[in-house]
């Protein structure tokens, strides 16, 4: 018979917060440098002018403007 409990519930108490995907700036609003446009799964929308991507496709802003949807395109037209 085992002495001590298992330990394989207090290890792994830890849990990482959700990323709830979808559009986060729709067409026309304005954003500034740094703010998440779209948290996606996959290359869904493509980065256009102005517009990085993220190791985890998250698309962001990289410099102050307007966002512009066009297709499966997002792009930030500066300001």
């Amino acid at each position: 018979m085992a002495h001590k409990k298992g330990q394989g519930s207090s290890r792994n108490g830890r849990d990482s917060n959700p990323q709830y995907r979808g559009i986060k700036a729709s067409g026309g609003q304005a954003v500034t440098v740094g703010c998440i446009l779209v948290r996606q799964v996959g290359e869904t929308y493509k980065p256009g002018k102005n517009v990085g991507r993220g190791r985890d496709f998250t698309l962001f802003a990289m410099k102050d403007g307007q966002v512009s949807f066009n297709g499966k395109t997002v792009s930030v037209i500066a300001s």
